[in-house]
């Protein structure tokens, strides 16, 4: 589908007040769309159907479902990839918050220090008000400035609209393989990789690194754990570990259950973190730091059974394929607001001070597409 094509057909079912997504994944041409015919909100039910999830970050609460069965899908390519992500802006650097995020943040240390917790990941929300933003235009300069993190542009009528550019995956399963990855610390990008990372930052990521491993084992027949190393996203530096292995049996709920929300999004032990987070944040996540993404999309694969003989063993088979992203980098857009959100992994070592200035780098990570 030609690329002007495809942009007009996801604008006018914008304007038609219907359901879709839109997509591009992490160092990928092609970008994608999922129309829904009807605004009937569907949900995911046991993690069979087929279909684009959009996932709460309290998974009490239900996972929408683009079903598509009752979706058109779009596919184009998207090549525009000129913006220089480490351009400068005019940045309206805003303090509102500031005092609140810092009592936040020392309430999460004094439940750590006391034994309660390990790790809490405390976030807050930030609002721009631009009455001249086009989501559809914003996608774009998503696409133009974020070539390695996953992009989308998600709306519901009965839900809301949001959009943004993750660096993490949740969970890729092609069949039975699994790959996953562990993501947590945070620098600023100074011009280089060769980066020294502190001992908090270190613990943080090897506490998230041994949770995944822990919860996939009892739904894994193999698993093992990539070398940790620096990946850049945007103009931050993040630690990254690769966890692949095959699973026993087919996706399913239980595991989906039992791997989200993960430490990297809400800290150690995890319903203790939760229930923590929901007390004290005093505003609603709802979409942030939930998770996104195809969810058995079919393909096929050509697979041979005898390297000697090629043409004569070679066969195709269909596979499903789930490929969900936690919705980090994000923002919701209502009326003529943004909000944005930001966050981050609090331990024993946090400095609050530092800790506040961590969000206020990750919100120019996003909020430089608005300003």
């Amino acid at each position: 589908m030609l690329q002007e094509a495809f942009f007009k057909s996801i604008t006018q079912q914008y304007k038609s007040g219907l359901p879709f997504v839109a997509y591009r994944k992490p160092n990928n041409d092609d970008v994608k769309a999922i129309l829904q015919d009807n605004t009937t909100v569907h949900y995911c039910k046991d993690f069979t159907e087929q279909g684009f999830v959009f996932a709460p970050f309290d998974n009490r609460q239900e996972t929408i479902l683009f079903p598509l069965d009752r979706s058109e899908q779009l596919n184009s390519s998207y090549t525009e990839f000129d913006r220089d992500q480490t351009e400068q802006y005019n940045e309206y650097v805003v303090d509102s918050g500031k005092e609140q995020h810092i009592t936040l943040v020392e309430k999460g240390i004094a439940e750590i220090t006391s034994g309660k917790l390990e790790k809490v990941v405390l976030s807050r929300a930030e609002k721009i008000t631009n009455s001249n933003v086009d989501p559809i235009e914003l996608f774009k300069t998503l696409l133009h400035t974020y070539r390695t993190a996953m992009v989308y542009i998600w709306f519901h009528p009965k839900v809301g609209l949001w959009l943004g550019a993750s660096p993490e995956t949740l969970l890729k399963v092609e069949g039975r393989r699994f790959q996953t990855m562990s993501l947590a610390g945070t620098q600023k990008f100074q011009g280089t990789m060769d980066v020294l990372w502190d001992d908090k930052n270190k613990l943080e990521q090897n506490v998230v690194t041994l949770y995944i491993k822990a919860v996939l084992e009892p739904f894994s027949s193999q698993i093992s754990i990539g070398n940790l190393h620096t990946h850049k996203a945007g103009d931050l530096l993040h630690l990254r570990s690769e966890i692949l292995g095959v699973l026993k049996d087919d996706l399913s709920k239980d595991l989906i259950a039992s791997l989200h929300p993960t430490p990297a999004v809400c800290g150690l032990p995890t319903t203790l973190a939760k229930d923590f987070i929901l007390s004290n944040e005093q505003y609603a996540r709802e979409y942030y730091t939930g998770y996104f993404g195809e969810l058995n999309f079919k393909t096929t694969r050509q697979r041979n059974t005898n390297r000697r003989n090629v043409e004569n063993n070679a066969y195709t088979s269909i596979i499903a394929i789930s490929d969900f992203y936690v919705n980090l980098r994000c923002m919701q857009l209502r009326e003529q607001d943004a909000i944005i959100y930001v966050g981050g992994g609090i331990t024993k070592d946090s400095i609050p001070k530092d800790e506040w200035l961590e969000t206020v780098n990750k919100a120019r990570t996003i909020k430089r597409v608005l300003l």
